[in-house]
C-alpha cells in the first residue's frame, strides 16, 4: 500500500563515531487519531518520554487530515525532547488494495486506520507498539523494548475477565482468550507475511457473528491462538465511571501498571468529572506542546450530559443534577 506521509525531523538516531558505543535503536510507537484526539495523544507521548529517560522514541501518527496547529505542535516535540515524530497522512488511494473489502462497507474508514499500520511502516522498522490515545504511561518500557518477539505475530494484553468470558462465548472462540486492542506490539514482517490485515477486514465485512466491538472483535477472531499474551500491567484498564458511580474521586491503586488505559466513556481530560485522574492527565499535558490547551470544562454530548447529571445526584446535589439533566433533554431533542 502506498501512503502519503509527511515526515517530521529525523527518523533514526545519528550513527555514532566508530570509537563510540553503539546507540540503542529507536523504539517505534504508533497512534491513529483525528484532530479531536491530538491533545489526548500529546499527554500519552509526554508520559512515555517522562518515565523513560535516555530511551529514544519515534512516534508515528496516522491520520486522514491534520490541522496546521496540530502539525506544528507535533513537530515541536522534537525540539523539546530527543525524540522523532512522523506524520503519515492517509488518503483513499492508500486503501486501494483493500477496495474489494471496503466497497460495500457500512463501517467508517477511520475504523480501518489501525489496520494500516503494518503496511505503512513496513521497511521502516521491524516492530511497532500501537497505543490508543486514552492511555497514560506511569512506568518504564525497558522490559517491552527488550522483549524478543521474533516468533510472534503480535503481543497483546488480556481484556477484563468478565469481558473475556463474554466475548469468548459470543464469538465462539476456540481458545478461551480475548485481548483489548488498545495496546498491541506488532511484528511487522510476520503480520504482513500472514496477511493479518486482509483477514481482519474480511472478518469485519463478512462475519455472520455480531461484532459488538468491531475491529477489536475481528482482531481477536483472526489472532485467536496466534497472539502472545503478557501481563495486564501493560494495559491496565481503568473505568472512571466505576469510581464516579459510587462518588469516589481518588485514583485507585494500580499496582505495577506501566500503561493505565482509561477505556471507559469518561476520560481523564474531563475537568467536569472532578476525578483525580484529571490531575494526572494535566501533569503530562503540561509537559507537551499542547500545554496551553485546557481540559474539557463541561460535558460535550448527550452521553456526557446524562452521566454528569447522574454523578451529581450521587454526590447529593439534586438541583445541579436536575439542571444538567434538563440540558441533556434539550440537546437530545434538538438532534
Amino acid at each position: 500500500m502506498s501512503d502519503t506521509a509527511t515526515t517530521m525531523g529525523t527518523t533514526e538516531a545519528t550513527q555514532p563515531a566508530a570509537s563510540a558505543p553503539m546507540a540503542a535503536p529507536s523504539f517505534h510507537i504508533a497512534f491513529c487519531v483525528d484532530n479531536h484526539y491530538f491533545r489526548a495523544m500529546a499527554a500519552t507521548i509526554a508520559s512515555i518520554i517522562a518515565n523513560n529517560p535516555g530511551q529514544h522514541f519515534t512516534f508515528h501518527v496516522l491520520a486522514f487530515e491534520v490541522s496546521d496547529s496540530h502539525r506544528e505542535r507535533l513537530q515541536r516535540f522534537e525540539s523539546m525532547y530527543q525524540v522523532s515524530t512522523e506524520l503519515h497522512l492517509l488518503d483513499l488511494a492508500s486503501f486501494a488494495q483493500f477496495s474489494h473489502f471496503l466497497g460495500h462497507s457500512h463501517y467508517s474508514l477511520s475504523i480501518f486506520t489501525r489496520l494500516m499500520i503494518p503496511s505503512v511502516l513496513q521497511g521502516r522498522t521491524d516492530r511497532v507498539l500501537y497505543l490508543d490515545a486514552d492511555i497514560l504511561c506511569v512506568g518504564k518500557l525497558d522490559e517491552m523494548i527488550a522483549m524478543d518477539i521474533a516468533d510472534d505475530i503480535a503481543v497483546v494484553v488480556p481484556d477484563a475477565p468478565v469481558t473475556t468470558q463474554r466475548r469468548v462465548e459470543a464469538l465462539k472462540l476456540p481458545h478461551a482468550e480475548y485481548f483489548n486492542s488498545g495496546v498491541i506490539l506488532i511484528n511487522l514482517q510476520k503480520w504482513n507475511d500472514n496477511e493479518i490485515t486482509a483477514q481482519v477486514l474480511d472478518t469485519l465485512l463478512n462475519s455472520q457473528q455480531h461484532l459488538r466491538f468491531a475491529d477489536q472483535d475481528a482482531l481477536n477472531i483472526v489472532l485467536n491462538g496466534r497472539a502472545r499474551y503478557i501481563s495486564p500491567r501493560w494495559n491496565y484498564l481503568y473505568d472512571l465511571i466505576h469510581d464516579l458511580n459510587v462518588n469516589k474521586t481518588a485514583l485507585r491503586p494500580v499496582g505495577k501498571a506501566v500503561f493505565i488505559h482509561f477505556a471507559g466513556a469518561v476520560k481523564p481530560w474531563t475537568d467536569w468529572s472532578g476525578h483525580d485522574a484529571r490531575h494526572l492527565f494535566r501533569k503530562y499535558l503540561l509537559l507537551s506542546p499542547w500545554a496551553d490547551v485546557p481540559l474539557d470544562q463541561e460535558p460535550k454530548n448527550t452521553k456526557e450530559l446524562r452521566m454528569h447529571s447522574r454523578f451529581l445526584f450521587r454526590q447529593g446535589k439534586p438541583l445541579q443534577s436536575l439542571k444538567w439533566y434538563l440540558r441533556y433533554l434539550r440537546k437530545r431533542t434538538a438532534k
